[in-house]
């Protein structure tokens, strides 16, 4: 059973007990992510999540980890766009212990100066990672044609230039505008006591004073082109095409029909560009929803004499499913779609995750039944409307990177998909 208390200060602890579990996750989920960030501000939310490990006022880095571990557990912890989470995964036993470490380092980390400087070289070589990934930065160099000089179309680790230049006083005034009461959601789930959780985070969160943090910069999403010729073994290329936000009524018709343009082996593009073609090892599609905006995220890559093709098939394929879907196809997507949501919510971690997401979008926890009701309610007037909106708008972005320069211009894809 789903269970929310909200304290008087505005923090919330939303927790699902599991029966027969031994075990339970349990973090604090932060509102505050790379697009609430200024643009001077690039990449310090993911630095602060870095630093999280790095010591406390009353645990160094080694005690942090050996406290977890000494009971069998693990912490860790990720930065997105909207959100920073901090958690641990430990026996029923020791729940008490990770939300105190867990808090610790969200309440009172130390920021020492040598720490600082070694996870800012830690970041820095992240970054360069992600620059010689081209499968990593392709998905950022997409979302920054989609989002051009926005807070949601900058990378979450943040310009280099800019880490290079972060100190103490930039990570504690991230955390003093950003880390209030209201932004924090304590989640857990597995064998746990929603009571004595309650009773917890009075103890550490009670005493934090209300913050009114400033309203992420709404998005724009913008038909844009982003392409870097290299010589690459493979023309890396990607498309975004405009979708529904979290809220919106379409979202899960988004979602259903990114799986039937790519969503496992029998989908349209995999059996075009892979299995007939031959022009592509992996290709897939996927479908993401933010506060106020959407997007499906195509991908796939090929050999630079190949990239055209690829690109141009791409499009038809996308036209053609608007036209001729058919109803096996939806049932296998929703098919799909409802096994991945719950099969991915049998362990704990999963589980917590979405109480904290669906409690952040709509202050409470719809059940899995609400949405397993809504990808059932999608049927096949309603997924072809919607695919024949996204010829017809064309609202596309791309992103390509290698040999690409044989590549068409996102302008003839539009037209292409148009016509």
């Amino acid at each position: 059973m789903v269970r929310v208390t909200t304290l008087p200060n505005g923090f919330r602890i939303v927790t699902e007990a599991m029966p027969g579990l031994a075990s339970a996750a349990v973090g604090v989920w932060v509102q505050a992510g790379a697009r609430h960030e200024r643009p001077e501000e690039n990449g310090i939310a993911h630095f602060l999540e870095h630093m999280a490990f790095k010591g406390t006022e009353r645990r160094s880095a080694l005690q942090i980890a050996e406290e977890i571990e000494d009971v069998g557990g693990y912490i860790n912890a990720y930065t997105s766009r909207e959100t920073t989470a901090y958690y641990a995964r430990v026996l029923e036993a020791d729940v008490p212990l990770a939300l105190d470490v867990v808090a610790d380092i969200v309440l009172n980390p130390a920021f020492d100066a040598r720490e600082i400087e070694v996870e800012r070289h830690v970041i820095l070589q992240e970054i360069g990672q992600t620059l010689d990934t081209p499968d990593d930065v392709i998905f950022d160099w997409l979302q920054e044609a989609s989002y051009p000089e926005q807070a949601l179309g900058r990378p979450i680790l943040g310009p280099s230039e800019q880490i290079a230049g972060y100190g103490e006083r930039d990570l504690r005034g991230f955390v003093a505008s950003h880390y209030g009461p209201g932004q924090m959601i304590l989640t857990a789930a597995g064998a746990v006591d929603h009571d004595r959780l309650v009773d917890l985070a009075g103890e550490y969160f009670g005493h934090l004073s209300p913050l009114i943090m400033p309203d992420a910069e709404p998005a724009r999403f913008v038909c844009g082109e982003r392409r870097e010729v290299k010589r690459l073994e493979q023309a890396h290329f990607a498309l975004a095409f405009e979708a529904p936000a979290f809220k919106h009524k379409d979202v899960y018709t988004a979602q259903i029909f990114a799986g039937i343009l790519g969503g496992g082996m029998s989908s349209r593009l995999f059996q075009k560009l892979r299995e007939e073609r031959g022009l592509c090892y992996t290709t897939f599609a996927q479908a993401g929803a933010h506060d106020d905006t959407g997007s499906i995220t195509i991908y796939a890559g090929t050999g630079g004499e190949d990239v055209r093709d690829l690109a141009e098939l791409t499009i038809d394929e996308i036209r053609r499913t608007a036209s001729d879907m058919t109803e096996a196809e939806l049932n296998r997507a929703r098919t799909q779609m409802k096994a991945g949501l719950l099969m991915g919510l049998e362990g704990p971690s999963a589980r917590a995750e979405r109480l904290a997401r669906l409690l952040a979008i709509w202050d409470r926890v719809p059940t899995v039944d609400e949405a397993v009701a809504r990808i059932d309610a999608v049927d096949l007037p309603a997924i072809r409307a919607y695919a024949e909106r996204t010829v017809s708008e064309a609202r596309m972005s791309m992103a390509l990177y290698g040999p690409v320069g044989k590549a068409p211009e996102l302008g003839a894809l539009r037209d292409r998909l148009v016509a």
